[in-house]
């Protein structure tokens, strides 16, 4: 074997220095071209890897009932988020790691298929809910925009799960065990209607949310009850902190000075936690008796407007919103018959019957058509003319009085003040309506605008979402709705808060209020004082007049009267009020209905042919410097004398013995 020449091996080998100094300044080159022109930028990827801006949720303020007792709090609650930049790159292992996590914290992959829609009558109501829950992997893919924000996966997170998970935190990158605030509804039930409940910002307004600052990935919202109504106030400020993490995207240090959260502002109501414990029991014992699932009571100061206590049945349990209501829940709720996530006392409207008498009586006592003097007379019955023919007797309408029905009798002939008291329909026939030539009544416009003025047919503008307007019927509303022209025979059922108006429990107490005050109607407040964290008033609010009712003293003062006669004088309706000490003035209401709903279990029509009819009773107390205005209703419960004088009788010997500080027997 012949060597090879020198010459040729040291060419070769100096061919071979050559392309690897070469291959060295390329690498060089590169490097300093790096450094130079892209080390910003590769900095800044660096950076992004290291560090992570962590945003801390303020504390939410709390409720507290006007004694102080505590309503709702925070409590803390495991969950679990993921950075996806920080998930194994490999899909086989990244897919293994999120099949054993869901098994551990029983949530699927993927989410099921779409259920059936949830109904949307209570839509006003139920402002966010699903029924199709999504998967880790559903979830992750929204988050793929923003890989280094932690994505929340998973809330409520059993205490031995999240430890389990702490202990494979080395094995799965990016998955992380945090803490957040819940809502903790002390009293559930007992207070869900005015609280409300929290939830995710509902998808038709995450614009809206999102221009306000918040974000939908991370934040909460009130979306029923003052939960909703005082959002702003409750929310607080969050903060902020830049962490430097490890290569799992777990916290090694805080990096500079953290921005400081600022909690938000507490609530101190006037509602009475005691009196809305006892009113619920006592409201709940009444309809149990009955075998009726819907009522409503609420009281209020006649002096401030101050809301003391709104019961609505049924009710539900606000702490079952905290963490996503299960579609099956959510399903049971809203396929209720009986509306459990309604407030029957803002949102509920129904025929006022009796109740609405007060405003004729009012109308007519301030425009002159009756005075203390005058007599109007009640057969039982009336026959009211026919409006297109009439001068054929055989086509006139009877108009009963209740006393009839019941006891085929009369009244007689009555004043005003015996007329409320006795709750004599065919007298407010005629004092609404008139009759033929002999009496020319108040009239509808007349009626409607005293109506409207006592607070019917408008918000009350109480603090609280959902409330109705009610309804003041006109003709212009009856043309449009019925293509029918206005009649007497219209009017005369208005007259006695039945045809075509509606109210709420809520205006019916509002109206109670203005009465016994002497004419000043009152926003209803339920928030007394809105107070920073260190107990310092941040805002306080004061009576709030809507109006001054035009309406004179002394007029007021016969009404008044007429109330009290209701519950102490010759023939009164309410007579069953037995307040030892206290002179109450009331007035009861049983308005027909039409039972098509199946609410309440009733057929149409009662077996004489006659509609089944709702409880009312309206009251304030005591009668010489009234304190408290109250309200019972009583979904098909009948005769108000006999189904809502109880519970307000009962109720009001609470408050008053409470107030006196002894027990009444």
């Amino acid at each position: 074997m012949n060597p090879a020449r020198p010459g040729r091996r040291d060419l070769r080998i100096l061919v071979y220095r050559l392309a690897l100094a070469l291959a060295f300044l390329v690498l060089v080159g590169r490097l300093g071209a790096l450094q130079m022109t892209r080390a910003e930028y590769y900095q800044e990827a660096a950076d992004v890897n290291r560090f992570r801006l962590e945003h801390t949720l303020a504390a939410r303020g709390v409720m507290y009932d006007r004694r102080g007792h505590l309503l709702v709090r925070n409590m803390p609650r495991l969950t679990v988020s993921i950075v996806p930049a920080y998930l194994p790159e490999d899909e086989v292992e990244r897919r293994a790691m999120l099949s054993r996590l869901s098994e551990l914290i029983d949530m699927p992959l993927t989410a099921p298929p779409a259920s059936a829609e949830i109904p949307g009558r209570l839509a006003h109501t139920v402002q966010h809910a699903s029924t199709r829950a999504p998967g880790i992997l559903d979830i992750l893919k929204d988050a793929l925009l923003a890989p280094y924000r932690p994505v929340l996966i998973k809330s409520g997170i059993a205490r031995d799960v999240a430890m389990m998970l702490e202990e494979q935190h080395l094995d799965w990158p990016g998955v992380l065990v945090q803490a957040e605030a819940v809502r903790d509804y002390l009293y559930g039930p007992l207070t869900a209607h005015i609280l409300g409940y929290m939830g995710p910002v509902p998808s038709e307004r995450a614009a809206a949310y999102q221009e306000a600052g918040y974000d939908a990935s991370r934040h909460l919202v009130g979306l029923q009850g003052l939960e909703y109504s005082h959002e702003a106030e409750l929310r607080g400020e969050d903060g902020q902190k830049l962490v430097e993490v490890d290569v799992s995207g777990r916290q090694v240090r805080t990096v500079g000075e953290p921005s400081a959260t600022v909690p938000g502002y507490n609530l101190n109501l006037t509602i009475d936690l005691d009196l809305q414990r006892t009113v619920t029991d006592i409201l709940q014992a009444q309809l149990t008796s009955l075998g009726k699932k819907e009522g409503v009571v609420i009281l209020i100061n006649p002096q401030t407007g101050e809301v003391l206590a709104l019961v609505s049945l049924p009710s539900y349990d606000n702490n079952a919103f905290t963490g996503g209501i299960s579609s099956e829940v959510l399903q049971a709720l809203l396929a209720d018959p009986s509306h459990p996530l309604v407030n029957h006392g803002i949102s509920g409207m129904f025929p006022p019957g009796s109740t609405f008498k007060l405003v004729p009586a009012t109308g007519a006592l301030e425009e002159g058509v009756v005075t203390t003097a005058s007599r109007l007379s009640c057969g039982g019955i009336l026959w009211l003319p026919n409006f297109y023919y009439p001068g054929d007797p055989s086509l006139a309408q009877p108009f009963y009085c209740w006393i009839h029905h019941g006891y085929h009798g009369s009244h007689g002939a009555l004043g005003i003040v015996a007329a409320i008291g006795q709750s004599c329909d065919i007298y407010f026939y005629q004092l609404a309506g008139g009759y033929r030539d002999r009496f020319q009544g108040l009239g509808h416009e007349r009626l409607a605008y005293y109506a409207e003025l006592l607070g019917y047919g408008r918000q009350s503008g109480i603090d609280l979402p959902g409330e109705t307007t009610g309804l003041v019927p006109d003709p212009q509303w009856k043309r449009a709705n019925y293509n029918e022209s206005w009649v007497t025979g219209d009017t005369y059922n208005m007259a006695i808060g039945q045809g075509y108006v509606l109210a709420t429990p809520l205006q019916v107490v509002n109206m109670t209020a203005a009465v016994a005050n002497g004419g000043t109607l009152y926003r209803p407040q339920i928030v007394h004082q809105v107070v920073d964290a260190g107990g310092r008033i941040a805002q306080a609010f004061a009576p709030d007049v809507i109006r001054s009712v035009p309406v004179s003293a002394e007029n007021i003062d016969i009404v008044r009267q007429g109330m009290r006669a209701a519950v102490s004088g010759a023939g009164a309706t309410a007579r069953g009020i037995n307040v030892p000490g206290v002179a109450v003035a009331g007035k009861t209401g049983s308005a027909e209905y039409f039972a098509d709903d199946d609410r309440d279990g009733l057929p149409d029509r009662n077996k004489d042919g006659t509609l089944p009819t709702h409880a009312w009773f309206t009251a304030f107390a005591p009668y010489d410097n009234p304190e408290v205005a109250i309200v019972v209703f009583v979904y098909g419960g009948g005769e108000g004398s006999g189904t809502a004088v109880p519970v307000a009788n009962e109720v009001l010997r609470y408050y008053f013995s409470r107030e006196a500080g002894g027990t009444m027997p």
